[in-house]
């Protein structure tokens, strides 16, 4: 799984989500080995709203090689803050 290790593999999902979403990451919410590489869930601010239980968030998964490289990524859910979802 070359150097990467659970945090940096976080750091690598964090920035490679945030790239290509151009959204702000609220956080990390899973990081896993996966067969050569790191399965990571990153959880995205899509839409701020006034007051902020209002936003929107999203789940998106991304999938990186052992040296953190972006293999794919998908969003895997959409919800409305503190829905409990």
């Amino acid at each position: 799984m070359g150097d990467l290790t659970a945090v940096t593999a976080g750091e690598a999902g964090v920035k490679h989500i945030s790239g290509l979403t151009s959204k702000d990451a609220e956080g990390v919410t899973l990081v896993e080995p996966a067969k050569d590489g790191w399965v990571v869930v990153v959880e995205v601010v899509e839409d701020r709203r006034i007051p902020s239980s209002g936003d929107i968030l999203a789940l998106y998964e991304a999938d990186l090689d052992g040296e953190g490289n972006l293999l794919s990524y998908r969003r895997k859910a959409r919800y409305r803050r503190g829905s409990g979802g």
